[in-house]
């Protein structure tokens, strides 16, 4: 047995919206058709978070409040929440400030981390961090974004993709060399202007021209996000196994950010693994940008075991991506 902490993940949860937005709405609302929709992106439907004064602290904390009853834990246990999101309720206070609030986390402290679509994998290896510097014995890594509130439905472009969900993990002390192993990630600030949110920073705040220009919404250039996204996400996570000396036969699972399968497709291809290999929702939930990694983990935790070594990748707005190693430990 290691004397070395590693940060294990001890239990899983997740959490999506009732309202499914399938692609026949869609076509009622922009000129697009189901067969377009699935053979560019292989999405069938997504969820949406329907309601007033609803936000991404609304699903960030059942998933969170999922993985508390699995671990039989009260909310006073959690030392830290991290939230990996684009889509905060309000930009101050946090949405894992709220979320605190909201499932009584009264001992934690916690912070929102902003990376788009990489959010959950920067936020997994900064809780990671803690766990490893021996001063935190729980904390919780989530990722949720509601996109459909910074989606222009008019947009027949950027409005099939995206979804609203969140997951999260706990991460645990462990000295039996379980949880997270490495991780690479990278950003290019270069790449930002293909895609991102013109307006509501401190360089271009809210303004009646902001709002009348749509400059509130994602913004995206769709061929070079996907030739970025395909080299990108696919050369890290190789980058990721021949740094720790692995074939194809030693990883049990590929966790890809959901964003378009065949980008999906060009990592897996990449790596050397069969379709059988990876983790694939992106047809019931579309995009959720830091959602999609843990919902998926949420989704396929019983096909799990323990010991299995499971690869996240990502690529996002920023541009960021990068690639985890995780040793499953639960």
């Amino acid at each position: 047995m290691s004397s070395k902490i590693t940060a294990a993940i001890t239990a899983v949860g997740g959490y999506v919206p009732e309202y499914r937005l399938t692609n026949a709405e869609l076509e009622k609302m922009v000129d697009t058709n189901d067969e377009w929709i699935r053979t560019r992106t292989g999405i069938t439907e997504r969820r949406i978070l329907k309601g007033k004064d609803l936000g991404t602290s609304d699903m960030v904390v059942p998933a969170v409040q999922e993985i508390l009853d699995k671990r039989k834990i009260s909310a006073e246990e959690i030392d830290c929440l991290i939230v990996g999101t684009v889509t905060p309720d309000t930009i101050f206070p946090s949405t894992a400030n709220i979320a605190c609030y909201k499932l009584g986390a009264v001992n934690a402290w916690g912070f929102d981390l902003a990376a788009a679509c990489s959010g959950f994998l920067y936020a997994l290896t900064t809780g990671a961090a803690l766990i490893e510097s021996g001063r935190y014995k729980k904390v919780i890594v989530a990722g949720g974004d509601k996109m459909s509130a910074i989606v222009d439905y008019s947009d027949r472009t950027t409005c099939i993709i995206f979804g609203d969900g969140a997951g999260a993990v706990l991460l645990e002390p462990n000295t039996e060399g379980y949880g997270v192993l490495d991780s690479i990630l990278r950003s290019d600030g270069a790449g930002g202007h293909h895609l991102h949110m013109k307006a509501g920073g401190s360089l271009k705040p809210a303004s009646i021209e902001t709002v009348t220009n749509k400059e509130h919404y994602i913004y995206q250039e769709g061929q070079p996000v996907f030739k970025h996204a395909v080299r990108d996400m696919a050369d890290v996570s190789y980058e990721l196994m021949q740094r720790n000396q692995l074939g194809a036969d030693d990883i049990a699972w590929l966790v890809p950010h959901q964003a378009n399968k065949r980008i999906i497709d060009a990592t897996a291809n990449r790596m050397g693994l069969p379709h059988e290999k990876v983790m694939l929702n992106i047809q019931k939930f579309g995009n959720t940008t830091a959602g999609t990694i843990p919902l998926c983990l949420w989704e396929w935790q019983d096909q799990l075991k323990k010991g299995d070594k499971i690869v996240l990748a990502a690529f996002g707005g920023g541009f960021t991506w990068g690639s985890t190693l995780i040793k499953w430990g639960c």
